[in-house]
This record gives structure tokens, C-alpha cells and sequence, in this order.
């Protein structure tokens, strides 16, 4: 079994975790409070009595299939004894039975442990504020969606990250075109003339993050950046109490493509910037970029999910634990959209309606 840890308040004995309004561990039984640094060095102390060693053995249950186990990880909670089962990725939760939150320090030791970790600023409470403002103003909202959907669950989850470090080396071609038009007699024209520009330089990159979870959607992820590393914090399992964790399972070697597809399009929109003239496109044509000084750090950021149900249909949104952004698809009223469409143009086609639900989206 993995190695479980539990965080007790030094003064009560109850469970004690992080909290994010205050910065501190705060146990939620005697309103005790510590600084992270200073409850690491009581835990030290405290951490060198032996505890005492029962254990059991039994012949009740059945041999896993092949296969079958080697994703799974069974924990024992301290606290009450219960056992609680996870993924080979879990690396916080809580326990089921007497709801004290467990770190399995065992899935973030060694070569796994995260370099740093942005603590929590913003609570539960916060989220559902937020999911609020995020209904408001919404004019394609089916109506009965802010009064019955059910929020299934809201939990502050570390999502693991990784940082990557480089300067950027390129040489860009661009394509650009200036169009004259004008009318001379019964006639318009249109003239487009094409030119090439190049540019060439280097870009320095600090802390490009790449979501280091499967289970965490790339696009949602990067929909509540950036995240201010500024608050980054030397790693310390502390900070994961009464959160859930992930541990990474995309290593940073797999993580490196989407890692330089993202430098590459910042490279190129930066050089574009440089590309004056009066132009009416520039488009990158060519591009050639090298990588120097290359190297990739691995950090826990704050992250609140939630989940809800309305009509049979699950919706997911997230916020940035840290900074607040929110984001999150919602549900579209057909009939508020052809109402809006029917306004706007007399005899609103099936295609005109069909890019305005495309912009709807967009602007979800």
C-alpha cells in the first residue's frame, strides 16, 4: 500500500488543512492557525516517535485480473483506518468514510515531486460566485437554466503543469498584400499586389505551461491562464491538504510539442507586430526556429472544477483558484436564437442562423 499523510493541528489533534483566504493551515475545529513553514517543522519533530505497527492478514477476497490492478492504488487513512482507492495519479483527496483530507506523498516523492506549487487564494464560495456571473448577460441562455440546474460537485483540484524555459532563434517570411480597388465607368476593380517581408531575431520564453493531465482538458486548462507565477511557493505536501491532486502522466518529453507549437504561433504573432506598411493581410509563409537554453520546470496550479446537470446533460466549468478567470460551455435556447435572428433580417436563412450560433459560442 502507499504512504499516506495526514495533517493533524498541533493544539486539538483534528484534521488541519490549507486555507486559501488566509494564507495558513487552519484547523476548522479550534480555528488554530500556522504558517506553512513553521507547521513543516513541527510535523518534523513530531514525525520521529515510531507508531506502532498492526497489521492484519487475510485470505478474504480474489486475485485481480491481469491487467486490472495496475492502475489502481489503495491508501490507508490514518485517521480512522478506512481504506480508500484511487488512480495512479491521485496524489490528494479525502477520505470517504471520516472526511479527513490524506496526501499520498508516496505519488509526489522523488523524481515526481512538483519543483513548486501556487497555493489556493480563492474558496468554494468564491467558485460559486463566479458560475453565477458567469450566467449573467447571457441572452441565448435557455431561462430555466440558472434556476434548475444542479451543481453534482465543486472541488479545488492541483492540476499538474508543466513550465517550459527558452529562447527562440527565427527567421520568418511573410506574405502580405495591399488591395486598391476602384470603379471607372460601369466597372469596379481591384488590384492586389504581393510582397514578401522577412524578419528575423530571438524571443526569450519564461514559464510556457502545459497541462501535465490527461484527465484535465487542454483547451479548458489553457482557457484560465495565465497564472502568476510570482506566487509560486518552494513545493511542500502542506499546501495539498483539502484540495485534490493529480499527479502528472504526460512527462514533459511528451508534453515538448504542443509546448514549441505554442512558442512557434507567439514567435510568429511577435514578429508579425514588426510588420508595418499598411498592409491588408500578413500571413507567415516560412518559418525556421531554433531553441536554446532550453529547460522545463514541474509546478501544481490551483484549479476549482465544477460540475452540473441540467435537462440529462453534464456541463463543466473551471476557475483559475488563483486569479478567478472563469470559463465554461453552456446550453443555447434555439428558440431565443431564431427570435434574435428573425429580428434582425426579415426571412433569416438557416445558414445565417447557423453562424450566429457559431459566434454564441465563441463568446460563450
Amino acid at each position: 500500500m502507499a504512504e499516506v499523510q495526514e495533517f493533524q493541528c498541533p493544539c486539538c489533534g483534528g484534521a488541519i488543512t490549507f486555507d486559501s483566504t488566509v494564507q495558513k493551515m487552519k484547523c476548522p475545529y479550534c480555528d488554530s492557525e500556522f504558517d506553512v513553514n513553521a507547521f513543516r517543522d513541527f510535523q518534523d519533530v513530531s514525525g520521529k516517535a515510531e507508531g506502532s505497527q498492526m497489521n492484519w492478514e487475510s485470505t478474504a477476497g480474489q486475485e485481480w485480473a491481469d491487467g486490472e490492478a495496475e492502475t489502481m492504488r489503495v491508501y490507508v487513512c490514518k485517521s480512522c483506518g478506512g481504506e480508500i482507492i484511487g488512480d495512479e495519479t491521485t496524489a490528494a483527496t479525502s477520505c470517504p468514510f471520516c472526511g479527513n483530507p490524506v496526501v499520498m506523498t508516496g505519488q509526489v516523492s522523488g523524481d515526481l515531486k512538483p519543483d513548486y506549487v501556487i497555493p489556493f487564494k480563492l474558496d468554494k464560495q468564491a467558485a460559486k460566485q463566479e458560475l453565477k456571473k458567469h450566467l449573467k448577460g447571457k441572452i441565448f441562455l435557455p431561462k430555466a437554466f440558472k434556476t434548475e440546474h444542479h451543481i453534482d460537485e465543486i472541488k479545488g483540484v492541483y492540476v499538474p503543469f508543466w513550465l517550459f524555459d527558452a529562447d527562440a532563434d527565427a527567421d520568418i517570411q511573410y506574405k502580405a498584400t495591399r488591395i486598391r480597388t476602384w470603379r471607372s465607368g460601369d466597372y469596379d476593380y481591384t488590384e492586389t499586389s504581393f510582397y514578401a517581408c522577412y524578419r528575423s531575431g530571438t524571443v526569450g520564453f519564461q514559464l510556457v505551461p502545459v497541462d501535465g493531465s490527461t484527465k484535465m482538458a487542454d483547451d479548458l486548462m489553457e482557457s484560465i491562464e495565465p497564472f502568476d507565477f510570482s506566487d509560486a511557493v518552494d513545493f511542500e505536501t502542506a499546501y495539498l491538504s483539502g484540495y485534490f491532486a493529480d499527479r502528472y502522466d504526460v512527462s514533459a518529453e511528451e508534453s515538448v510539442e504542443r509546448a514549441n507549437t505554442r512558442i512557434r504561433k507567439s514567435t510568429e504573432e511577435a514578429f508579425r507586430a514588426t510588420v508595418n506598411g499598411g498592409y491588408a493581410t500578413v500571413v507567415p509563409e516560412r518559418s525556421n526556429i531554433e531553441l536554446r537554453n532550453s529547460k522545463a520546470k514541474y509546478a501544481l496550479d490551483p484549479v476549482w472544477l465544477l460540475n452540473t446537470t441540467w435537462n440529462g446533460q453534464k456541463y463543466t466549468f473551471a476557475m483559475n483558484g488563483q486569479t478567478g478567470k472563469f470559463v465554461g460551455d453552456l446550453p443555447t435556447s434555439k428558440g431565443k436564437l431564431a427570435a434574435f435572428g428573425a429580428a434582425l433580417v426579415p426571412g433569416w436563412s438557416a445558414l445565417a442562423l447557423g453562424v450566429l450560433y457559431i459566434l454564441w459560442r465563441m463568446f460563450l
